[in-house]
């Protein structure tokens, strides 16, 4: 008799177990789709506006990040898994690189890179470090690290690094969580520095949970960011979102969203009061990395100026989204409302596979407008001819 009634405990008990591990499983099935990352990476059939086209610039690269245009007009890449910068020169002028140069080899997880005043700054986990080629043969002979002590631990590590117009520095550290109390300030901001040597740290904007893209307006000088929303709302909450960001500026993490959604677990009345809000709104998940304004002249006159943005894609999402590069039309030096597909391609939307990641967006020398994709290791090269 004992045994039948511990055979039925145990019975049951393994009858709770699977009900809570199909509860479990249907939750996550509603939360997360993991078919964009286990399908196998490759060159993407990139959908563009009439007159554009995209071509593979350069392949070969392991989770190439942010790039940026070097003092010879070539294009430059932290190609961060091989912990490596390289340049991707094109002498020729075939719109395809002619090799991959390394500029500088172990520099660690490097995601940004930017060049000013003689000098290229990368932005590592930890802080900052600055290259120079003193003798001009496209490779780096002398470094030094301006920044070594921002925190590395938790969910968030690229560091982006950016030049104000009166020569300030400013650095973007993501959150440490999804949703949670910092206990470094440094957390969920973008920090500023008095100059390129890293002096004189104060913060320049905070709640900002994590703000991968910085880039500078070129008309008005003003700071743009993007920023990835908190995961575990939902397939559309909260939604992505775009700031021109003010200088001692608050934008609500981890209390706030968007500037009128108060966080369920962390807010409280009046959590969204003195909240500055966003220059716009995106769907939710898309993962906006990279954002560039375009300053060439290559492209119609209805795309200068405009801001173009890396949609990384999503993986708290049921239905799978971003994937793509968009663009954030501007008139009369004023943006519009939301943003529109630019380059699409990337991700299936009836498979829900995805061929690759966008993660940078750059206007070349060329005028043409260059996209990394972390996954293939590809660069991307749009342009537009009549």
């Amino acid at each position: 008799m004992k045994n039948r009634k511990w055979l039925r405990w145990v019975g049951g008990l393994a009858l709770l177990v699977l009900l809570l591990c199909g509860a479990v499983v249907w939750w996550a099935s509603q939360q997360v789709s993991l078919r964009p990352f286990l399908a196998e990476a490759g060159v993407a059939d990139v959908e563009l506006p009439p007159g554009f086209s995209a071509t593979v610039f350069a392949e070969g690269l392991d989770g190439p990040r942010f790039m940026a245009v070097g003092p010879d007009n070539q294009l430059y890449v932290a190609d961060r898994r091989n912990g490596r910068i390289v340049a991707l020169p094109d002498q020729n002028n075939d719109g395809q690189a002619d090799e991959i140069r390394v500029f500088a080899a172990n520099v660690g997880a490097v995601h940004s890179i930017i060049f000013h005043e003689g000098a290229w700054y990368a932005g590592i986990p930890s802080g900052v470090i600055r290259f120079w080629d003193e003798d001009g043969d496209g490779v780096s002979d002398r470094r030094e690290t301006v920044i070594d002590n921002l925190p590395t631990s938790g969910s968030h590590t690229t560091r982006t690094v950016e030049f104000l117009p009166d020569g300030r520095m400013v650095v973007s550290v993501g959150s440490s969580c999804n949703v949670c109390d910092e206990d470094d300030p440094r957390r969920a901001a973008i920090v500023v520095y008095d100059g390129p040597n890293g002096g004189g740290e104060t913060l320049f904007a905070t709640g900002l949970r994590n703000a991968v893209g910085l880039d500078v307006e070129p008309a008005g000088g003003a700071l743009w960011a993007t920023n990835n929303g908190r995961d575990l709302m939902g397939d559309d909450t909260p939604p992505e979102t775009i700031f021109e960001v003010e200088e001692n500026g608050f934008y609500g993490w981890p209390v706030c969203h968007s500037a009128e959604i108060v966080d369920p677990d962390m807010g409280f009345p009046g959590a969204c009061d003195n909240v500055l809000p966003p220059v716009v709104d995106m769907q939710a998940h898309s993962a906006p990395l990279g954002l560039t304004f375009y300053d060439g002249d290559a492209f119609p006159a209805e795309y200068q100026g405009d801001l173009f943005i890396a949609f990384h894609g999503s993986w708290n999402r049921s239905i799978p989204t971003g994937y793509k590069v968009v663009r954030l039309p501007f008139e009369d030096g004023q943006p519009g409302s939301e943003v529109v597909d630019f380059a699409t391609g990337w991700l299936n939307e009836e498979s829900g596979e995805a061929a690759g990641r966008p993660v940078g967006v750059t206007v070349g020398a060329d005028g043409a407008l260059y996209v990394s994709d972390d996954k293939g290791g590809y660069i991307y090269r749009i342009a537009y001819q009549e």
